[in-house]
């Protein structure tokens, strides 16, 4: 079973983004079961490395639409994504240094990772764009 499923009020409007964060969403689920599996470190280290890839040029292009359309909360949304990314990087060094304990941490947070930027960040960035479906 999927760990996150997409859903609509989850959709800023703009494809390029809800595309991208779709993909997220299917990224966050390969992870879970990746862990659920119980593969090897140096699999999870290595996907921890895809994923950190793919949200940083998610994020580019969210930090474009965001500067590009004068969004106020711009900076503080940048930070939050920045210190998302921070926590990629960190989780892979755990990895690297103690495999059971990035295991546990990794399981701990995962979700927290998508649900928390979304449901507040991101959130308000649809609400300041006034995008309409």
């Amino acid at each position: 079973m999927p760990l996150l499923t997409w859903k609509p009020e989850y959709s800023i409007g703009i494809d390029a983004m809800d595309d991208e964060h779709r993909q997220m969403i299917q990224l966050i689920n390969e992870l879970h079961a990746e862990l659920q599996a119980r593969c090897d470190a140096k699999s999870i280290e290595q996907f921890l490395g895809d994923t950190h890839t793919a949200i940083a040029m998610h994020f580019a292009l969210e930090e474009r639409v965001m500067r590009e359309a004068g969004y106020e909360e711009y900076d503080a949304h940048k930070d939050d994504h920045e210190d998302l990314l921070d926590q990629i990087r960190d989780m892979m060094d755990i990895f690297d240094q103690d495999a059971e304990a990035g295991f546990k941490l990794l399981s701990e947070c995962l979700s927290d990772w998508f649900l928390g930027h979304f449901g507040s960040f991101d959130a308000r960035l649809h609400g300041n764009l006034g995008v309409h479906h």
